[in-house]
């Protein structure tokens, strides 16, 4: 199923980008970047989202579980969370680490050595039936998976042809949102069959064959150039990084936008199995399906930037989010519904635009500038994703709704600078 799923997505982008471009000779691919219309470009981007799937699945699984987890450890619905926010902010912490050991340890083979350990970890979390087990798993899951996202973002930045960079980063995170979609949908439906640990089960298994696909696929690095390892110059690099102010607005925009995005992910269970709605764990997770919008908002975006630039695209993904948290205030399933598809799809149309401009305008280290942003996004995912819980126990759901919509007000605000 997850072949099929990633051959369709992957075939529809094509498909809709409404050109033909001129296929480049086999033998000028050794030195050349990858370039739309060849099968090295075609091995590549498939490769990156079964990575971008993988990794995504993995990590957000456990979301619709959180109400399950929540009653069978009993632990209160904030500390639920922590299922998810440790394992993203080990994720987030351990990104700098991983990411300045790229610099020295190549592309691919850091990224298969990261998928397999997290797949394993994922697999040992069925067999704990302890909480504080649970969460050391959950947080080393993270630390694993901390290999991959920068170095995807870092491959993509320097295998890929300038022209071909957004569509193929479009590819990336549309691959990110079909494994969040299906982390999050077929944990929903496995865990009324066998609970939750046949859910994360079931996602492991799938981490395993969407690494196997990787590693067949993935093209080796060209144009990667092997730094010393050197912790000066490895912190020479993040300084350079963070005293350039357009990398600073972009670090502060992962970390506002993917924090409200998983605190409205992580609450909007709770909210729905609760009166009035009273819905089942599958119905919740069916609810997830809304990522296929963003599947197709990554790429979308990615080809708009070239045309409206990347301040206008990116400030209307964050107005799409605003739109969506004020459908989700209402006390209507429909436009809770419509709510959630708008803001996925504005979030993944934000998030490609803004990733994208990391690799543009970091000068060199790519790697480590992406480390830097991937560190803020999850940092926001931890961070606000577990105090979201303490708004939506003591205030209620409005409260929590008015807190979201502040911090996109901020972000579009912030976005003007680009």
């Amino acid at each position: 199923m997850f072949a099929v799923l990633a051959c369709a997505a992957f075939l529809g982008s094509f498909a809709s980008n409404g050109c033909q471009v001129k296929r480049m000779p086999t033998d000028s691919l050794d030195s050349a970047h990858l370039t739309q219309g060849t099968s090295a470009y075609r091995r590549a981007t498939l490769a990156l989202f079964c990575a971008g799937f993988a990794t995504f699945a993995m990590l957000y699984c456990v979301q619709p579980l959180l109400p399950l987890l929540a009653a069978h450890f009993s632990v209160s619905a904030a500390n639920s969370s922590l299922a998810l926010s440790l394992t993203t902010l080990s994720l987030a912490v351990c990104l700098l680490v991983s990411g300045g050991l790229a610099e020295s340890w190549g592309r691919k083979r850091v990224m298969g050595l990261a998928l397999t350990l997290a797949c394993l970890l994922g697999l040992a979390c069925v067999l704990v039936e302890s909480w504080t087990l649970l969460l050391v798993l959950r947080a080393l899951l993270g630390l694993a998976l901390s290999g991959l996202p920068a170095l995807a973002m870092a491959y993509v930045g320097e295998e890929f042809a300038p022209e071909s960079l957004p569509a193929a980063m479009g590819l990336y995170i549309g691959g990110t949102a079909l494994g969040g979609l299906l982390g999050r949908l077929l944990s929903g439906l496995l865990s009324d069959i066998g609970g939750w640990q046949l859910a994360l089960g079931g996602i492991a298994g799938l981490g395993l064959v969407a690494l196997g696909l990787f590693v067949w696929l993935l093209p080796a690095s060209r144009h990667f150039k092997a730094q010393p390892l050197s912790l000066r110059r490895l912190l020479a690099n993040f300084a350079q990084h963070l005293s350039n102010p357009i990398l600073r607005n972009l670090f502060l925009q992962a970390f506002l936008l993917m924090g409200g995005f998983v605190a409205l992910f992580n609450y909007i269970g709770f909210r729905l199995a609760g009166a009035p709605f009273g819905l089942s764990s599958t119905v919740i997770g069916l609810l997830f399906i809304v990522y296929l919008a963003g599947i197709f908002s990554a790429g979308w975006a990615g080809r708009l930037v070239p045309r409206l630039g990347a301040k206008a695209v990116l400030q209307g993904g964050v107005g799409l989010m605003l739109l969506g948290v004020g459908l989700c205030a209402t006390p209507w399933l429909v436009a809770i519904v419509a709510g959630l598809a708008l803001f996925t799809l504005g979030f993944f149309a934000a998030h490609a635009v803004a990733s994208g401009q990391v690799g543009a305008h970091a000068k060199d280290a790519k790697a480590q500038a992406s480390a830097l942003y991937l560190c803020a996004y999850y940092l926001g995912s931890s961070v606000v994703g577990f105090a979201a819980g303490y708004v939506w126990e003591h205030a209620g759901w409005l409260p929590l709704m008015v807190v979201l919509a502040a911090l996109f007000v901020i972000a579009a605000w912030r976005a003007r600078s680009l």
